[in-house]
């Protein structure tokens, strides 16, 4: 089975994840997944809270990595990978009522059919898969609000993770 990998060096600033947004976008049309497709805003929304983890948490500059067409779901999944310099795992929070943040990875786990992390060097990758065939999250536009798999709905300003105007 032939796997396509494509990488992005991020940066240990907030504003790296606009850029690996607008990266990973073109990257999704570029091996065949429309950019009006469901399936590219759940990708972009794992995207986008990985690697904002990566660099909020770690202050360390990151690597995303996009696999197409391997992992373990078979030839239609697709893999993401965010692999930064600390040793130290991701920690899945809670987040209360009007929490700010804490939310990071309890999206993950909801929208990605598979994720987990592992030692990669003398740091760590974080890594989820998505299914293509499988029912993905529908993002409407005004106002934001994302809604997610099984009707759970998460509204800004706890959470904004579109590529809407106004947003890097």
């Amino acid at each position: 089975m032939q796997v396509l990998q494509v990488q992005l060096e991020v940066g240990p600033d907030p504003a790296e994840v606009g850029r690996a947004r607008r990266w990973a976008r073109s990257r999704l049309v570029g091996s065949g997944i429309g950019d009006d497709e469901p399936l590219a805003e759940t990708l972009i929304l794992l995207i986008s809270e990985l690697v904002t983890n990566a660099v909020v948490h770690t202050g360390c500059p990151a690597v995303l990595r996009m696999l197409f067409g391997g992992g373990g779901g078979g030839p239609g999944t697709v893999r993401v990978e965010v692999a930064d310099a600390s040793d130290r795992p991701p920690l899945q929070r809670h987040a209360e009522g009007e929490d700010t943040n804490g939310r990071g990875l309890e999206l993950v786990d909801g929208l990605a059919d598979r994720w987990g992390w592992q030692p990669e060097g003398a740091g760590k990758q974080i890594w989820c898969e998505v299914d293509r065939g499988a029912p993905a999250v529908v993002v409407q536009d005004a106002p934001p609000r994302v809604v997610v798999q099984g009707g759970e709905v998460c509204e800004p300003p706890s959470c904004v993770f579109t590529d809407a105007p106004g947003l890097a």
